[in-house]
């Protein structure tokens, strides 16, 4: 059986966004893989972080809408759940989210001589990632496809 994964998970986001948005949720991601079997995650979030009692509540929902709308032919095992504190930014609108918060840059390519970047994204335009250098204030325009991984972190207190 040809599965297209690509589908399937453009195909729940269309259907779960409106959702989750309207039960005071953001649809941070989807994922659709093999893992001993196949798992389709729901990754949430909403300010002020995701409780058990949220991914309970979302995933009784999601997956009776996904019962009635019939996507995926299959056995699959759902899974609802929060990207986490340190989550992983693998996207614009991520990016964009998250603006003014603390992030970590490693980077495919330098920039300015630089490989890592601790910063705070200060906005996405075009492509280009703003990031003001958390000890000297800099500004640095990291192009998104120079980005390998980015990560938020945590402030200190």
């Amino acid at each position: 059986m040809q599965i297209n994964e690509k589908a399937i998970v453009e195909r729940v986001k269309e259907l779960v966004t409106p959702l989750v948005k309207k039960m005071g949720y953001r649809l941070f991601d989807v994922e659709f893989k093999p893992e001993r079997g196949w798992v389709l995650r729901i990754i949430l979030d909403k300010e002020g972080g995701i409780t058990i009692g949220d991914c309970e509540e979302v995933s009784r929902k999601v997956s009776a809408l996904l019962d009635v709308e019939d996507i995926i032919p299959f056995s699959y095992m759902l899974e609802v759940s929060s990207p986490g504190l340190n989550r992983e930014l693998t996207k614009p609108e991520h990016f964009e989210f998250f603006e003014g918060r603390l992030v970590r840059v490693i980077l495919r390519q330098p920039v300015e001589g630089r490989r890592e970047i601790k910063g705070y994204i200060r906005g996405v335009t075009e492509g280009v990632l703003k990031l003001e250098e958390k000890d000297s204030r800099n500004i640095l325009h990291v192009p998104l496809s120079h980005v390998a991984r980015a990560n938020l972190e945590m402030e200190e207190w």
